[in-house]
């Protein structure tokens, strides 16, 4: 009987695993000394380490997301909060980003080094190889070169498209032998591999899944294996594997006991408790700021139950790598930002949170042993302010044309190999006197220039009014055209921002359906025979830049500027006064930038950063001239608001995380719910939320009516969650409410504690005056 066999009989009976296991380890001969025995007791309630029930303290770190000289430092610090195992996620496109062509050692790439570390710092692995992810990553980890043919399927079976389950098994087959040593019978961490991820709210074909495990045991890693399903997925799609554990996707000590109830053969447990959230470009705030995941942690402590915390600390998606969400048609497309911060217990640039020391505290009281000391802080740098230069422009920097056979129409980039980044549509229009611009399928943001001129642009993410009205920016499929010669040249630059990495839209990138003209006389139609220029503008694209601007004033530039620094940190980039783009420290892609927010400042880790002269490259798609670029600590700052009669500051009465509590004055105390989270939105707009309970300040029910309660309420997006700075001198400022035009003031000119806070006319009362302190 071999190793397939034992675990598909420990279906029945799951003590096989750990015999299994075991005798994996023992055919090794010196080698099992170092190796121990992973799997589940014999009625499927517990994990077993070495024959001992064990329980799973996991919480979520991605090596690609982190720099490679921090990973130990984040490792640390899951340890230091009284975790046990680091739930690892592989994203299969960033290993292999041509077909056949991986590279398994290089920076954050090398994984194995990733697991040997936590094996360093005493720490277990649950490896999540894929082949799909979702994790807000681009293509939920699957690589674009799947997508080259439009007829191409994902996530199906062998039988659906053969191809793609070769590129799997391809994949699988070259990672395996980098696994296999880290399996724990081997002497590795590595207490589970899981297969595939969420697939049951995909699909409910266990054969695919099946077919998945058998690519793992054909190369020779024999598991233990556990997939990742809701609750309900799981119950009505039966997309488990056989012998494997069940790792469910947020829940509770209830859930997993309905879970058990279900599947009795195999442990379950959680295999992602949501501890925060993801944001996207556009939200009016970030996501998952105020989740408290205490009640639910002190529930699986105290049954001892397993679980991983997702994410522990979330790190970054520099560069293009960022995810995306939309409706199964491709509707209603949200992109993710770069930061991955996910108001996770351990902050981007690597800092405890208030909710990391909740956490700690609680599960520290269910330890025997001491928990480890946190490893020192990563020491941050807020320089001065450079201003950088335009030095090359785009448009003097394109490639050579795509062959004229393959762009008859206007394809997508992944038709072309391309992975990320732009693409140019160029085509001279002879015979022009005037047209209206019709293109169906921008994915996923466009400028549009005729004979160099700007005309407008197009987009796939709903904007803010403030934003799209002066770029003449369309979130529709028609554009009007001005004036130009009689053949003027017809530029179409598409920006690809993140693949959709959940759901079942197949999302390619550029130019997906027709581009046509109307009102255009003998131009009307269908426009076909392109000249297409591909733009990944990647680290490699920017070093080979020639310096040289044809047209200052047609945007597309690239922009330079040199920090001298005296000592290195971890800082953070303001692009705030820039429009949108991507910029680069010293070849370091950092990733994109939009002033629709909420994300403003882009994490720059110190190893990045060198004493003496540092490079700051930033190519913006609409700026032509220059802005400052400043430099923050953090991700986000933290405000309190003081009134400038009463002395008193804007405060969440009781600590409250309930939504619809009005706002009241209160003595500053310095606790969270006094402290507000600023974003700056387009234009000059700005919301704030609260640092307990994450909810916005917010004018009840969208009233116009002066004296509306001001309470705080869940991020909408609405113009009554805006609010317009209005400086009224000595660092006093005025909110004023986009929607109702009205100022936030105390009720009644009131000094006394507890004061409710209300809409109000403005009187220029110097209760309606508030002073933002940074904290």
């Amino acid at each position: 009987m071999d190793r397939r066999d034992f675990l598909i009989i420990s279906a029945l009976t799951p003590l096989a695993a750990t015999w299994a296991t075991e005798g994996h380890a023992a055919a090794r001969g010196s080698g099992a000394a170092a190796g121990h025995t992973f799997g589940f007791s014999a009625d499927g309630s517990q994990f077993l380490l070495d024959k001992e029930p064990f329980q799973i303290r996991s919480g979520e770190l991605h090596p690609c997301r982190i720099p490679v000289p921090y990973w130990r430092h984040r490792i640390r610090m899951a340890k230091a909060m009284g975790l046990n195992t680091i739930g690892v996620y592989l994203m299969w496109n960033y290993l292999e980003e041509r077909p056949g062509v991986f590279d398994l050692t290089t920076d954050r790439r090398d994984f194995a080094a990733f697991v040997r570390l936590c094996q360093d710092e005493g720490m277990w692995v649950l490896l999540r190889p894929g082949p799909y992810v979702c994790a807000e990553w681009d293509l939920g980890g699957l690589p674009a070169w799947l997508l080259q043919d439009p007829e191409a399927e994902i996530r199906v079976r062998a039988a659906a498209d053969p191809r793609y389950m070769a590129a799997v098994r391809r994949y699988v087959k070259k990672i395996a032998p980098v696994v296999r040593p880290l399996l724990v019978a081997n002497g590795g961490p590595v207490l589970m591999v899981q297969i595939e991820n969420e697939y049951g709210s995909f699909g409910d074909d266990a054969t695919y899944v099946d077919e998945i495990r058998r690519a793992w045991l054909d190369a020779g890693v024999p598991g233990p294996f556990y997939t990742q399903d809701g609750l309900a997925q799981v119950k009505a799609n039966r997309t488990n594997v056989p012998g494997g554990a069940i790792g469910l996707s947020d829940g509770d000590a209830a859930a997993i006991a309905d879970c058990r109830r279900a599947f009795p053969a195999v442990p379950a447990f959680i295999g992602e408790s949501w501890a925060g959230w993801f944001t996207a470009w556009g939200d009016s705030g970030f996501g998952g700021i105020g989740k408290d995941k205490s009640p639910i942690l002190r529930g699986l402590m105290q049954a001892k139950l397993s679980f991983n915390i997702y994410m522990i600390h979330g790190g970054t998606s520099f560069g293009y790598w960022a995810g995306a969400n939309s409706a199964d048609d491709g509707s209603g497309y949200t992109p993710d930002i770069t930061s991955y911060d996910y108001s996770a217990a351990i902050t981007e640039q690597g800092r405890p949170t208030a909710s990391y020391t909740a956490y700690r505290s609680l599960i520290d009281s269910y330890l025997d042993e001491p928990l480890p000391p946190l490893p020192a802080a990563v020491a941050t740098i807020t320089p001065s302010p450079v201003t950088p230069r335009a030095y090359a422009s785009l448009w003097d920097n394109l490639p050579p044309a795509l062959p004229a056979s393959r762009t008859v129409t206007a394809q997508p980039m992944e038709t072309y190999g391309q992975n990320s980044g732009f693409v140019l549509y160029r085509r001279p229009l002879s015979g022009y006197t005037g047209a209206t611009l019709h293109v169906t399928g921008v994915h996923d943001y466009a400028t549009v220039f005729l004979d160099g001129a700007y005309q407008g642009g197009f987009s796939r993410v709903a904007l803010w009014p403030s934003y799209a009205g002066p770029l003449k920016v369309t979130t529709g499929s028609s554009l009007p055209l001005g004036d130009a010669g009689t053949t003027p040249t017809l530029d179409i630059l598409v920006a690809g921002l993140g693949r959709v990495n959940f759901g079942h839209y197949v999302d390619r990138k550029g130019i997906t359906g027709q581009v046509s003209l109307s009102d255009a006389g003998a131009l009307d139609g269908p426009l076909t025979r392109w000249q297409t220029h591909s733009l990944p503008v990647d680290e490699k694209f920017v070093a080979s830049l020639r310096p040289a601007i044809s047209d200052r004033d047609r945007g597309g530039l690239f922009f330079r500027a040199a920090l001298t620094l005296d000592r290195t940190g971890d800082t953070y980039l303001d692009m705030s006064a820039w429009t949108k783009g991507v910029v680069f420290v010293n070849g370091h892609n950092l990733g994109r930038y939009w002033s629709i927010g909420p994300q403003q400042r882009l994490y720059c880790p110190a190893p990045w950063l060198r004493t003496g002269r540092n490079e700051i490259v930033v190519f913006d798609l609409h700026r032509t001239a220059p802005e400052p670029i400043g430099f923050a600590a953090a991700l986000q700052s933290a405000y309190v608001l003081t009134n400038r009669r009463s002395g008193k500051v804007l405060d969440v009465p009781d600590e409250s995380t309930a939504q619809g509590v009005q706002l009241i004055q209160w003595p500053r105390h310095g606790k969270a719910n006094q402290q507000w989270r600023r974003t700056t939105l387009s234009h000059g707009l700005t919301t704030f939320a609260n640092s307990l309970s994450g909810h916005h300040i917010d004018v009840h029910s969208e009233s116009t009516t002066p004296g509306a309660p001001v309470i705080q309420w869940p991020a909408t997006r609405g113009a009554n969650q805006q609010w317009r700075l209005a400086d009224t001198g000595g660092g006093y400022v005025k909110l004023v409410n986009v929607h109702s035009g009205k100022v936030l003031g105390v009720e009644a000119d009131s000094t006394a504690d507890g004061a409710k806070i209300v809409q109000q006319n403005d009187t220029d009362a110097t209760s309606q005056h508030w002073h933002l302190d940074e904290v």
